[in-house]
């Protein structure tokens, strides 16, 4: 009769083999990360009133302007072409949210600009309307005649020569293209009213079924 005796080292003997318990317990590696900000941005490009007129008047031109003449117009004003870039996007963008915004008070408009002399009070908080004279209003209606749809330089020319800034004339061009709409689609509506025929009565129809059928 024999028994296997089985040695075991003390603890922390070496014995030149690593229990699987105390290599998960290794300590991780220490990684050093940067320390910099996350959201550390570029600070903002600052334009004279002379590169701002020389920006706005290629944004006029043309609001999406190619590589060719973003780099014209960084030569031009002394500043990187990616500066340049991001003030498209941005008058782009408040571009937008300005036509949005004239949109919705055409919208809420309820009454007529065109008499003349009249200031129609919105809300409190809305901008008073302009009120034109009738000198004026002709001068719009024919402009609107001409071309309902005019351009950014025809609608400054057309301000200067009324007096008024130019985005209440573009508003005005608005107003006037929406009713204008409006109008012609009533026209149609009436003009098809009257050609069609008007529909048979019941009994008009039951009368006209028995005399075919033989049933009276």
């Amino acid at each position: 009769f024999t028994s296997e005796t089985h040695f075991h080292p003390p603890k922390g003997a070496v014995t030149g083999r690593t229990c699987p318990c105390e290599q998960s317990m290794a300590p991780l590696p220490h990684y050093n990360f940067p320390t910099t900000a996350r959201n550390q941005r570029r600070s903002r490009t600052k334009f004279t009133e002379d590169q701002l007129n020389i920006l706005i008047k290629a944004f006029n031109q043309t609001p999406y302007p190619g590589d060719a003449t973003k780099q014209k117009l960084a030569l031009e004003i002394n500043t990187e072409e990616s500066r340049i870039q991001i003030w498209f996007q941005n008058r782009r963008a408040r571009h937008q949210v300005q036509k949005r915004l004239e949109h919705e008070k055409d919208l809420e408009a309820s009454q007529d600009q065109d008499h003349p002399e009249e200031k129609i009070h919105g809300r409190e908080d809305r901008q008073c309307r302009t009120s034109y004279t009738s000198s004026q209003l002709h001068t719009l209606i024919t402009a609107f005649t001409n071309n309902p749809y005019p351009g950014i330089d025809s609608r400054e020319q057309l301000a200067k020569q009324i007096g008024v800034p130019e985005s209440r004339v573009q508003i005005w061009f608005q107003n006037r293209r929406s009713r204008f709409h409006v109008q012609k689609k009533r026209e149609r509506d009436e003009g098809h009213s009257c050609c069609s025929p008007a529909p048979a009565s019941r009994d008009a129809v039951g009368c006209e079924y028995s005399q075919v059928s033989g049933v009276r």
